[in-house]
């Protein structure tokens, strides 16, 4: 059979209709925005309509919020990379494994806090094309707000609230104990390389019936809040600590003319009796003296107690924590009477001395247990010790006496924490007791080796429990257990999650 020119080209023409007609598709994805938080991995859905394979087109994933705006390329079967913005390299892939069925969705990985903005997903094919605009929101959780006392300011007591790490900018304020805010002074803002904000407020306060003031930091778009309170006792909000000092110096002074005239109207009466009044005279001033010492050594120690606790020098826990380590028990260093877990992150007191060999690293003289690595820099973790009423945690160096029952202080290589019948310790050189506002269920151990610093908090309460400052390191730290023998209860060394 014949076939013209005519029927020929009539052939064609259907043909290439049927062609275009089976390329015809629509590209799909989310209607709502997608928040990411900083750091994390997301998928940006994106999808063809019908379920056409398309690993024969070109798909192109685009940041329309950059000049150069192309963030993948997937093109003949392979990735383009030319012409990528260099700071999505390494951190963009779709799912090849799904593309014979449509799936064109793009996976990013560590997200940034410069990614945020609008991607296009466009996909072309031969003769068709369509795309779809995904708007993309990153969020990123800051650090717990960090409150300085700054000195006396206009009469009144200036503070200083500091935090940093959040995206988008977050709101900071002032609060006094009844939650109305305090009028201070304007936020100061910056903004690092990597898009995160810092941000800072100063304020005066005046003394109040409790002297509380909290600075509270939040973000509103995804949903954060943290704050710090702050407590000033009634002492500093005196601007002239001299004036106790001349008030008692007065006292002196008006005592002192007394006896002087007493001791005068004495000489031409009794002599015994000016002898008694001379001795009595200077009793007092001694005793006044005692007191004036005491006062001034008591408001000192209060001041610097308060600059610890609420200025740099007690980093807040989401910095902390980055710096976590992995502790596990070391065996070869346990006491006779300690029962150690498989994994190595448990460990109690037994009833019975095990029969154990003697390697010389064995602790004799306590019950206590080293962790296996020793570190320097930065190091922290966490040791769950809720329900117990007895143990000591810390960090000591390699060579310590193991056979001896020598003080656990800094001089002999020990910066601990104790309970023991219901008493805290810290171990200082002169021990130093306290009691927290709350019981500690989880204690975290922060060492910064540089700063000659070991910190102890309470991560349950978010609070500071005690610091060593000042320390002398000359070799590696390990970290230290002593479960007690008051209770059967193991001491914990949990995993430390730094997104908490």
């Amino acid at each position: 059979m014949k076939v013209t020119q005519l029927e020929c080209l009539c052939l064609m023409l259907l043909h290439l209709l049927h062609t275009a007609g089976s390329e015809r598709f629509e590209v799909l994805g989310p209607t709502d925005s997608i928040v990411a938080v900083a750091g994390d991995d997301i998928i940006l859905p994106c999808y063809l309509k019908p379920n056409i394979s398309a690993e024969d087109m070109t798909v192109d994933w685009l940041n329309l919020d950059i000049i150069d705006e192309r963030v993948f390329r997937y093109q003949n079967h392979r990735i383009i990379q030319d012409d990528q913005i260099p700071s999505y390299r390494r951190r963009t892939s779709l799912f090849k494994e799904e593309l014979w069925r449509g799936n064109t969705s793009l996976k990013l990985t560590r997200v940034q806090v410069t990614d945020e903005g609008r991607y296009k997903c466009f996909i072309k094919a031969k003769s068709w094309y369509d795309d779809f605009t995904i708007q993309v929101l990153v969020k990123a959780v800051g650090s717990k707000p960090v409150v300085s006392i700054e000195g006396h300011r206009e009469g009144g007591m200036g503070l200083l609230c500091e935090t940093e790490g959040w995206h988008p900018e977050p709101e900071l304020v002032w609060l006094n104990s009844k939650g109305v805010h305090l009028s201070a002074r304007t936020l100061e803002i910056h903004r690092d390389f990597k898009g995160f904000y810092r941000v800072k407020q100063h304020v005066i306060v005046q003394e109040t019936d409790t002297n509380r003031f909290t600075c509270r930091v939040q973000q509103s778009r995804i949903n954060e809040k943290m704050e710090t309170e702050i407590h000033l006792p009634s002492q500093l909000f005196d601007p002239t600590p001299w004036k106790i000092s001349l008030i008692v110096l007065c006292c002196l002074g008006a005592i002192t003319v007394i006896g002087l005239s007493l001791a005068i109207y004495c000489i031409c009466n009794k002599k015994d009796d000016l002898t008694e009044q001379r001795d009595d005279l200077k009793k007092d001033n001694n005793d006044l003296i005692r007191k004036l010492d005491d006062h001034n050594g008591k408001l000192e120690i209060l001041t610097s107690q308060l600059d610890f606790v609420n200025t740099n020098w007690s980093p807040a826990f989401e910095t902390i924590r980055r710096h976590a380590v992995d502790v596990t028990l070391d065996p070869d260093s346990a006491h006779r009477n300690l029962i150690l877990s498989d994994d190595g992150k448990q460990v109690r007191h037994g009833e019975l001395d095990q029969v154990l060999s003697d390697n010389g690293n064995r602790f004799s003289n306590w019950s206590s247990v080293l962790g296996n690595v020793g570190f320097s820099g930065k190091f922290y973790y966490e040791v769950k010790v809720e329900g117990k009423t007895e143990w000591t945690l810390g960090v000591v160096i390699q060579s310590i006496n193991r056979n001896e029952r020598s003080r656990p202080i800094p001089y002999n290589g020990y910066w601990t924490v104790e309970l023991k019948d219901g008493e805290y310790t810290a171990h200082a050189d002169s021990p130093v007791t306290f009691t927290p506002r709350e019981e500690p269920q989880k204690v975290g151990v922060f060492v910064d080796y540089e700063k000659r610093q070991v910190s102890f908090y309470n991560m349950e309460a978010g609070s500071h429990i005690y610091s060593f400052t000042g320390c002398t390191f000359t070799e590696k730290l390990y970290p230290f257990f002593n479960p007690g023998g008051s209770d059967s209860i193991s001491l914990v060394v949990c995993p430390v999650d730094v997104t908490d």
